[in-house]
């Protein structure tokens, strides 16, 4: 199969053709032949984006799978033209051990669904690592779920025993939010400054301790300057940001949708937002990776945290590209190079995620930037059934999504 259109890289765009045998792209160039599919110029093709955290709320116990399950997340990931997931391990039966993670793996594989997903094991109070490389994540503030540390001096204990190895933070320190716990507000039980000193502490953390670090969901300005100070003495960290920390903030909070709103860590300040924008412009934040977090709206009414954000995923990119001056390589280096980069040190050496390059897994997200979308309930994948987005228009959409080779949208 050949294809043909407007390619993107982090480092330039082409208009040229894709041949792909199987599962993967064996050559890319100008004149491979007559193109089996020609996208207009309207579009531009990605390697298959990747959504680096997202919360599938399946595990063995099936004690979530009322609002989500790796279908239902698979589905809502192809809606929005997501090629790759990694899910989060705060379940009901977490990741923690070699064998609760082969458990999950072997659960996964059951489920036979074409978006590929890569599982980070879990970090708690008193466990250990796995015998064979893995993504790791740690709480280190209360979350959703039982997975979560008290005290900063148990993280640096169990940290201990993670020498070298690639961990994940939610950065929320635990201690300062017990300060803040009978604030007004969601927003002002957990400011941006147990952010900021949450990060302090997981930056000396990945110096102590040899870590690969990734910073989750970040969302204070303040922070963004601990980071570049980090990088330059040499510290292996990288940053996520998401969607509603991009586009919203806590001016757009009201008594009507504060509930929907709600999420850890909240919304912050306009001009936190702003920086945000800011810092994935100049490559402090690393990736667009959403937190979906998937609940019902029944639980969003009992004041649960979370959104669910990946059917809207390649739809909420072209407004940073067509509302937010970003161009079409900072994406790609943010939405695909940068995520792959992140998971084939895991996915075995059957799938290459990042590049429209030979040798790589030939999944696309194709975007097109003529083509708006208003977002409307029945649109959604997501088992929850709910979007913060429902009535927004963005300026393009998914124009096609391909998987190992095969056009599943």
């Amino acid at each position: 199969m050949i294809l043909a259109g407007h390619c993107v890289h982090s480092d330039r765009q082409w208009s040229g053709q894709i041949r792909i045998e199987g599962e993967k792209i064996v050559d890319v160039g100008t004149n491979l032949g007559k193109p089996d599919v020609t996208f207009s110029d309207d579009c531009l093709i990605f390697a298959g984006m990747g959504d680096i955290h997202i919360h599938a709320r399946d595990d063995v116990s099936g004690k979530e799978t009322y609002k989500e399950d790796f279908c239902t997340v698979s589905a809502a990931a192809i809606n929005g033209g997501v090629a790759h997931v990694a899910d989060m391990p705060n379940n009901p039966a977490a990741p923690v051990s070699d064998s609760t993670y082969r458990a999950k793996e072997q659960h996964l594989a059951s489920r036979n669904i074409p978006v590929h997903v890569t599982l980070y094991a879990g970090i708690g109070p008193g466990t250990r690592p796995l015998s064979f490389p893995v993504p790791y994540k740690a709480y280190m503030g209360h979350s959703v779920g039982d997975l979560f540390f008290t005290t900063l001096q148990q993280i640096d204990e169990t940290l201990a025993h993670y020498r070298g190895c690639n961990v994940s933070f939610h950065c929320e320190d635990p201690e300062l939010m017990e300060q803040h716990k009978n604030a007004a507000t969601h927003e002002e039980r957990r400011p941006a400054e147990c952010e900021v000193s949450a990060t302090r502490f997981a930056l000396q953390m990945i110096e102590k301790y040899d870590l690969t670090g990734k910073l989750c969901h970040y969302s204070a300005g303040e922070g963004l300057s601990l980071i570049r100070a980090a990088r330059e003495r040499g510290l292996k960290v990288t940053c996520e940001v998401t969607p509603h920390h991009l586009y919203y903030d806590v001016s757009d909070i009201t008594e009507a949708n504060r509930k929907l709103m709600q999420m850890n860590p909240p919304l912050r300040a306009v001009d936190d937002r702003l920086a945000m924008l800011a810092a994935l412009r100049a490559g402090t934040l690393d990736y667009l990776a959403t937190d979906h977090a998937p609940h019902t709206l029944a639980e969003k009414e009992r004041g649960i945290s979370g959104q669910p954000h990946l059917d809207t995923y390649g739809p909420f990119v072209t407004w940073l590209i067509l509302n937010q001056g970003f161009t079409p390589e900072q994406v790609a280096g943010f939405c695909s190079e940068n995520p792959g980069r992140f998971v084939n040190r895991f996915v075995g050496p059957a799938k290459k995620f990042g590049r429209i390059e030979p040798g790589y897994t030939a999944s696309l997200t194709v975007l097109n930037l003529k083509r708006p979308i208003t977002i409307e309930r029945s649109q959604l994948k997501t088992k929850c059934g709910w979007s913060p987005f429902e009535g927004v228009t963005f300026p393009g959409s998914v124009e096609a999504l391909y998987l190992s080779g095969v056009r599943v949208s």
